[in-house]
């Protein structure tokens, strides 16, 4: 894990506002790189890692979330995955024979759709929220979100080149008197932040150079990572629920069965062999720690 990939929450002295700054650059190398997508969808994939980091920090709740784009598009999805531990996936789906032309914008990769934020935490009710693709870029739907479901002032800042993605989150703090005029000052002064500054540079440098006529506390880093959850032994439960004809008909066509996750890449391969033994292991798991 890269120490680039960090995310900083930070919150000011005198005006009721809060803001989280983060890094994912080598997370979202690490999502794109097994995949042949085109420059366009990597950005936004990028741009949506951002949203989601930055999203989960500011919802704050233990458990998973998931953001997708869905639409008609060249682009019929895509979609990070992650934790309250920052611990994030994604992968995106292109139709076949699709054409996506550089520089194509949100609209033109989507098409008719919208976002949907689904939050499933570990006690209590799943929620999901669903926003109509209105504006021209993602940032500009989240806000759009956020002023809808949690009627707070919310800014959101994403940077994406090469060489990286990072981006910043400002909100007016719930429950606090805020002046408008204070949080648009403090908004005015993020939105001058230059791409290379905030992919390249130390988190604090950022934050120094835009508010350090602000007072501001920076509190420890929060690490952010790429973790897909595939394993083995999940492919095996998958392949134990299915009837027995449909898995000896694939065994007997191809000879092995070759299960592929669609966000890290990765195959597991079962023969006949390995199949019997599935069939084979006890069902009573009382006794098993999971």
């Amino acid at each position: 894990m890269s120490t680039n990939d960090q995310l900083h929450r930070y919150l000011f002295e005198n005006v009721a506002v809060r803001g989280q700054l983060v890094n994912v650059t080598e997370t979202w190398r690490e999502i794109v790189e097994n995949h042949d997508y085109v420059e366009p969808v990597k950005t936004l994939l990028g741009e949506l890692l951002v949203a989601t980091s930055l999203l989960t920090a500011t919802l704050k709740f233990d458990g998973d979330i998931t953001v997708q784009l869905q639409g008609d598009g060249p682009l019929t999805l895509a979609v990070i995955n992650g934790n309250n531990r920052q611990e994030l996936r994604g992968v995106a789906r292109v139709q076949e024979d699709a054409e996506i032309a550089p520089g194509s914008s949100l609209k033109e990769m989507v098409g008719n759709g919208y976002l949907v934020i689904t939050i499933s935490p570990e006690k209590g009710e799943r929620y999901q929220g669903v926003v109509g693709l209105e504006a021209d870029t993602l940032a500009g739907c989240l806000e759009d979100y956020f002023m809808r479901s949690e009627q707070l002032p919310t800014r959101l800042f994403i940077r994406t080149s090469d060489k990286g993605a990072a981006g910043i989150l400002l909100q007016v703090l719930p429950a606090q008197e805020s002046s408008l005029d204070d949080f648009n000052h403090l908004a005015t002064l993020t939105e001058t932040v230059k791409g290379e500054e905030l992919i390249e540079l130390p988190a604090t440098d950022v934050l120094w150079r835009l508010y350090h006529q602000e007072e501001a506390t920076v509190f420890d880093p929060t690490p952010v990572s790429f973790k897909c959850t595939c394993s083995r032994e999940r492919c095996g439960e998958v392949l134990s629920t299915l009837p027995v004809e449909e898995v000896n008909e694939i065994l007997e066509e191809d000879g092995e069965i070759d299960m592929n996750c669609d966000y890290c890449n990765s195959h597991y391969v079962f023969d006949a062999v390995d199949i019997a033994a599935l069939r084979n292991a006890p069902t009573n798991n009382s006794d098993q720690v999971h």
